[in-house]
């Protein structure tokens, strides 16, 4: 099975990148059994900006694996542009999470014996049609910084590297699990404004989880966890911009 991008297009009747219904996740660890999902109906449309907000256990995390292909659910079903990924083989899988999917972890992952823009560019070698590498980092501002190893960054620097290696394949959906939860609220709204900044000018479908409510103020769409299951989703009546979030 090969997966397909969803088609791009400013109309609304745009088919969602993802469709999931009936999320359940259980994990079974001796007599101790975790329903970290309770039934979880999701979407998400091309080129918008969600926030996933919820403490932790809530299930956000379990959701955005899920979703990236780097889990599965007990029952329930995902789709991403038409095509069944409950139902889709491992190598199938693997395949979506190289070419459809960009991930940003709360902690960078980055090698520390390769340059900024060496980190970006192991990940230009698995796709197609991949962006530069330096033209990915000087997205998230980052273009005078290429021949700089992680230990000579900041950590923000070190988020924003890890933003433009997912970026740079280009993927349709950009997945980001508390992106700035090591970070202090100055690096952090830099971080962020890195994400409007390819949400705005790629067009990438992204999706945040965060426990930190005041990022919610970016989002065009707030999806609320709470015990496994949704407790509720709004769109809030004003997108601020990152730079005027207070937490």
């Amino acid at each position: 099975m090969v997966f397909q991008a969803p088609a791009q297009s400013s109309s609304i009747a745009t088919l969602p990148v993802f469709t999931a219904r009936g999320l359940t996740k259980v994990y079974e660890m001796g007599e101790v059994r975790v329903e970290a999902l309770r039934g979880v109906d999701f979407d998400l449309t091309a080129g918008e900006f969600v926030v996933l907000l919820g403490p932790s256990g809530s299930g956000k995390s379990t959701l955005l694996n899920i979703l990236g292909g780097l889990d599965v659910p007990t029952s329930g079903e995902v789709v991403y542009g038409g095509q069944n990924l409950t139902t889709a083989s491992e190598a199938a899988l693997t395949a979506y999470r190289r070419t459809h999917i960009g991930f940003v972890f709360q902690f960078y992952n980055l090698i520390p014996s390769l340059t900024a823009r060496e980190n970006v560019a192991l990940v230009t070698e698995l796709v197609e049609r991949p962006m530069a590498p330096e033209d990915a980092l000087a997205l998230v501002g980052l273009g005078q910084r290429l021949d700089h190893f992680p230990a000579q960054l900041s950590g923000g620097e070190q988020q924003r590297v890890a933003i433009a290696r997912a970026i740079a394949k280009q993927p349709a959906v950009l997945l980001c699990d508390e992106p700035t939860g090591a970070l202090d609220i100055t690096t952090g709204v830099v971080v962020l404004e890195a994400l409007e900044r390819v949400n705005r000018e790629l067009g990438t479908a992204t999706v945040v989880i965060t426990h930190n409510a005041a990022i919610a103020g970016m989002a065009d769409r707030v999806v609320r966890l709470a015990d496994g299951r949704v407790a509720g989703s709004d769109r809030p009546s004003h997108k601020a911009a990152a730079k005027d979030l207070k937490w």
